[in-house]
């Protein structure tokens, strides 16, 4: 059985930055088809915020290109996610998901709160 867990988050003033880590156990993140980081506000719908492919190809969402980037260390079967220039728009619950053929996993989230 596959498990995630997030760590990383807190609270961090406008401008400032927080790094998201999302452990994998019970499977090699280099077998799943993907990683991705999701984030949903209250009362908002979950969102993709970035994803990598097992090919290391990587995708953002509009709103944060340039200001976050997702990495992975396959040693530790670990995936990143370095936020900069954070906003309070970035306010959120950040979820952990990976996509393998046996199907979608998920983390438990971490909250990450954004002062202005």
């Amino acid at each position: 059985q596959v498990q995630l867990v997030e760590s990383g988050g807190g609270l961090v003033q406008a401008g400032g930055s927080l790094r998201l880590s999302c452990a994998a156990s019970g499977g090699n993140i280099l077998t799943f088809n993907g990683m991705g980081w999701y984030r949903q506000a209250p009362g908002e719908q979950r969102e993709l915020v970035a994803q990598i492919t097992r090919g290391d190809r990587t995708n953002y969402a509009d709103s944060v290109k340039g200001r976050f980037t997702i990495s992975r260390d396959n040693a530790k079967n670990t995936v990143y996610l370095e936020m900069n220039s954070l906003k309070p728009e970035d306010t959120a619950v950040y979820y952990c998901n990976a996509n393998s053929i046996r199907g979608s996993y998920w983390g438990q989230g971490t909250q990450v709160t954004v002062s202005s």
